[in-house]
């Protein structure tokens, strides 16, 4: 009766724990093991597919990133390049001799002597060659002598027709015979006149058989030798030049200039000339004059360059590049060929602005070979693409991998 309910308590648990059976208590302890290593199982196995789902959700998140990286279309682009105030172009020149004559004879003979070989300096009026015309000098004997009797006839017959005027006053002729002497005196003074002219003419002839230079010069061609049958130049036979002389102290530079540059070709401006025999070294000229008009043929102007040879340097025939300085428009550029786009809408390039295409259309100018010039549809800040994909379209994302200079853009 004296127990305490603490003690009625710790009395009843350990009867309890008396009473239970062994085997329980292990079977218990056993099954707490297996839901413990079950739960680890499964914590693991989350573990493990989260790691791998988070895994595979980052290697899809850097593969479209570097999907949409590479879909984006890496290009090369150039600025374009503002043309100067005065575009110089090169054009073939044919070099010429100021004064350029062949020598002809004007009367028919042999050479008998010449006297200037190719190559000679001559002076104006200078002996060339001397020709031997036997039947000119047998003519113009015969038309002497028929000169003399024409003169002889027409001093008979003005004695003739004085003694007739004056029997006329005394009536001892008749009027009849007096007009008769006056027309016999007036053919005979025709005669006369008429063989004087033939006697001037031979001699003209005659004179023709010396050949003198016509100007100061050099010969660059003698075609005949002594003893050589001459043609007179007027003849119908074989024309031959006995002589060629050229006066090369001041030289002609024909050029044909292509008609897109022919408005900026104005007589007065300078040129140079380069020759293949003189490699870096340049010579100065001036453009004289121009033909006005565009040939049909080749559309070109034909301009003419003269260019001081007091030394001979530059030989007549020579082949020379010229170099024009043609004004330009300030406003034009020059892009490397290789940046055009040819396309049904017309002539255009592909600029790049914030990253993405533009298809801008341009107008050309002149065509310089590996550049060409751009009048119109070009600012100095543009970046044009050089080699343009066909498939390029405007709104295209690119990048731009490198940026290049005109002239090395190729």
């Amino acid at each position: 009766m004296g127990v305490t309910m603490s003690q009625q308590i710790e009395v009843g648990s350990n009867i309890g724990e008396i009473s239970r059976p062994p085997g329980e208590a292990g079977i218990g302890t056993t099954k707490h093991r297996r839901w413990l290593i079950l739960a680890i199982a499964l914590i693991v196995t989350a573990a493990l597919l989260t790691w791998g789902i988070r895994s595979r959700i980052r290697a899809g998140r850097t593969l479209r990133t570097e999907t949409s990286q590479v879909a984006i279309t890496p290009v090369s682009v150039v600025s374009p390049k503002q043309t100067a105030a005065a575009q110089e172009i090169i054009l073939p020149g044919n070099v010429e001799p100021f004064i350029n004559s062949p020598i002809y004879s004007r009367t028919n003979g042999y050479l008998k002597q010449w006297s200037a070989d190719i190559g000679a300096h001559v002076k104006k009026g200078q002996l060339l060659a001397v020709i031997e015309t036997p039947e000119v000098d047998q003519q113009l004997e015969q038309s002497l002598s028929n000169l003399n009797t024409a003169k002889a006839n027409l001093a008979l017959s003005e004695i003739t027709k004085n003694r007739y005027e004056g029997l006329l006053k005394t009536n001892a002729v008749s009027q009849q015979d007096v007009d008769n002497a006056v027309g016999s005196y007036n053919a005979n003074k025709a005669i006369v006149e008429a063989s004087e002219a033939n006697v001037k003419q031979l001699q003209a002839l005659q004179s023709f058989e010396k050949l003198y230079a016509p100007f100061d010069g050099v010969v660059t061609a003698r075609n005949t030798d002594i003893g050589d049958l001459i043609n007179s130049g007027s003849s119908s036979g074989v024309k031959t030049d006995l002589f060629h002389i050229a006066q090369p102290g001041t030289l002609r530079v024909y050029v044909n200039v292509p008609e897109e540059y022919s408005q900026g070709v104005k007589v007065g401006m300078t040129a140079g000339l380069s020759l293949a025999e003189f490699p870096g070294r340049q010579f100065q000229g001036k453009l004289v004059r121009t033909a006005e008009a565009i040939d049909m043929t080749t559309r070109t102007l034909l301009i003419e360059i003269d260019v001081a040879n007091p030394s001979g340097t530059l030989f007549t025939g020579s082949y020379a590049e010229v170099h024009l300085k043609v004004p330009t428009q300030a406003s034009t550029y020059l892009l490397p060929v290789n940046t055009l786009i040819f396309r049904s809408a017309g002539l255009q390039v592909g600029t790049v602005k914030d990253g993405k295409v533009a298809l801008t259309a341009v107008t050309p100018g002149h065509d310089l070979g590996d550049q060409i010039e751009i009048v119109a549809g070009l600012k100095a800040g543009d970046q044009v693409i050089v080699n343009p994909p066909d498939s390029i379209i405007s709104g295209q994302e690119v990048q731009i991998v490198q940026a290049t200079l005109p002239g090395d853009a190729k």
